[in-house]
């Protein structure tokens, strides 16, 4: 068989696998992947690939974005990184039925996913702690975007930032378009992660949700 036979079997094997392996991942995240991984291809040709594969998949529908009304208060957007810090919480269970918390904290400005902590349980103590543990690699932020729960308007999580001169810009109840990025992130980390992964235990989740926080601020175009 020729070389270039041979080359190009060896290409759509991995095409293949990619699709499979991430099942929402278009033709576009995979040709970024391959190029990282170091294959010699242009996008034309993965495409080319990809139709004759059949692995298109359906195209996800367009949801209208919620406009704020005349008279409502303008939102306070990032300027520079870490700026403002979102933090949202999402939920999921083990195998077992047992409830696990992730708790995502997303750069504003960058779209970085900063953080997915996994736990049982969250409480303001654990966002304070999750916050903490950035600290360490990156700078108090200016502002905190969170919505109206426990975890977030205790009295304990307003002093931290009191204390550390960060301040909080809380959203309205019922406003989740005032909280766009983390929102964002939030739906496309359900459709393509917590729809797809079942846990066997809380030690799973959090492996697979860091694998998940690395691939998503590495080959996820922002």
């Amino acid at each position: 068989m020729p070389l270039a036979d041979i080359e190009e079997q060896k290409l759509r094997s991995r095409i293949r696998e990619l699709a499979r392996s991430y099942l929402r991942w278009g033709r576009r995240l995979v040709y970024r992947r391959l190029r990282v991984e170091g294959w010699e291809v242009n996008h034309k040709r993965v495409q080319r690939i990809w139709r004759e594969e059949e692995l298109q998949r359906p195209l996800p529908r367009k949801r209208k974005r919620a406009r704020p009304s005349d008279g409502s208060r303008t939102l306070l957007r990032a300027e520079y990184p870490h700026h403002i810090w979102a933090i949202d919480l999402q939920f999921d269970q083990t195998r077992d039925g047992l409830r696990l918390n992730f708790l995502n904290i997303i750069d504003e400005y960058s779209r970085v996913c900063l953080a997915i902590r996994v736990s049982r349980t969250c409480k303001a103590v654990d966002v304070i702690a999750a916050i903490e543990e950035l600290l360490g690699q990156y700078p108090v932020p200016t502002h905190l975007r969170m919505d109206n729960g426990p975890e977030f308007i205790a009295h304990a999580l307003q002093e931290w930032c009191m204390s550390n001169k960060s301040g909080t810009a809380y959203i309205p109840p019922g406003s989740p378009s005032e909280n766009p990025f983390v929102e964002s992130f939030n739906g496309r980390f359900r459709d393509k992660f917590l729809n797809i992964e079942l846990f066997a235990s809380l030690a799973e989740a959090k492996l697979l949700a860091e694998q998940h926080r690395i691939e998503y601020n590495f080959y996820k175009p922002h």
